[in-house]
């Protein structure tokens, strides 16, 4: 089997990066290997469809750590969890900041690979969005700030007339400004246009 998936291992007990780099490469994946959350967040590629697997206590910054700083980042990439010192309010909470699953040691390493095979339609689903957010947000990069402006008030449903009031302009203006608008974002429907607004205000 193969993929386009890479996993990134981040653990400081370097027997359990080499066995499970060993499982996954056998098994067709890209894997790169880290001692540290500090390491794997100067090398750690947003345009890679990716996983994560890292282990919850290391020296420096903890997986927990490692975790809330991807979520302050915004980056979403889904998180795999192993530790020897697990327990359930501990996997509650990574659970709720958004990880996907969360292993004691020592693991089968056949349940890690199940966990990754389930994992690898998740990630390629994460890294579609991420890549329609940056289309999105090129594109709305291209609109002056008064069609910003008018393009906002578009959204709150605001008709042309109120849309007229609100800026101090003609009704004219404005549909000069929703023409353009359109045709930046490469729509041809007010369904298109809404759809590229909010999956962009969705994203951020």
């Amino acid at each position: 089997m193969t993929t386009n998936s890479t996993i990134y291992i981040v653990d400081d007990d370097d027997a359990v990066r080499d066995s499970l780099r060993f499982l996954l490469e056998t098994n067709g994946y890209n894997v790169l290997t880290f001692s540290s959350g500090e390491e794997f967040l100067e090398k750690y590629d947003p345009t890679l469809v990716s996983i994560l697997i890292t282990d919850v206590r290391m020296p420096g910054m903890s997986g927990l750590q490692l975790q809330e700083e991807l979520n302050a980042r915004k980056v979403n990439i889904p998180i795999v969890f192993i530790t020897g010192h697990g327990n359930v309010p501990m996997a509650v909470n990574t659970l709720k900041q958004g990880a996907m699953d969360f292993i004691e040691k020592p693991f089968n390493l056949s349940d890690i690979q199940e966990v990754i095979s389930n994992l690898t339609s998740e990630a390629q689903a994460r890294a579609d969005a991420a890549q329609n957010q940056r289309a999105n947000e090129e594109l709305l990069n291209r609109l002056t700030s008064r069609e910003q402006q008018v393009l906002g008030r578009i959204v709150a449903g605001r008709l042309n007339k109120q849309i007229a009031d609100d800026l101090n302009i003609s009704i004219k203006t404005v549909e000069a400004h929703r023409a353009n608008i359109m045709e930046k974002l490469q729509v041809s429907t007010v369904a298109d246009l809404m759809k590229v607004a909010l999956n962009s205000q969705k994203e951020a």
